[in-house]
């Protein structure tokens, strides 16, 4: 099994962020191999336009993985991978929103700081 909800987030992030590295988009898609094209999060997220879109996605793949993980028997050899596999997802999911937050509230401090601006040059 391989890390699927972080290689497509990261495919998603290179359509959001312009990175054009078809090296690192052929890695990423061979880590995702069928799960590609598969339906479901993980594939939708190699297409998402916006941070809105691709951070919604993920979160969909991680309750997808949760509810595998809540479904592997618990003799299962893959178990332990899928558990850890959770908090590292969980902690991607923390940083995304963290990001998706600061960006947001960067967008907030621009009108801010332009009002401000005009505050002082209140003729410009």
């Amino acid at each position: 099994m391989a890390c699927h909800e972080i290689a497509a987030l990261r495919l998603g992030l290179m359509n959001i962020l312009g990175i054009d590295d078809p090296a690192e988009r052929a890695h990423e898609l061979a880590e995702l191999g069928p799960a590609a094209e598969a339906p479901g999060p993980v594939s939708a997220m190699l297409r998402a336009g916006d941070l809105k879109s691709l951070t919604r996605l993920f979160e969909g793949s991680l309750a997808e993985l949760q509810e595998k993980v809540a479904k592997t028997p618990a003799d299962d050899a893959k178990l332990a991978y899928l558990r850890s596999l959770l908090i590292l997802t969980k902690q991607v999911e923390l940083e995304l929103r963290a990001q998706v937050d600061g960006l947001g509230r960067l967008y907030r401090e621009l009108e801010e700081m332009h009002d401000f601006v005009h505050e002082i040059y209140p003729a410009e």
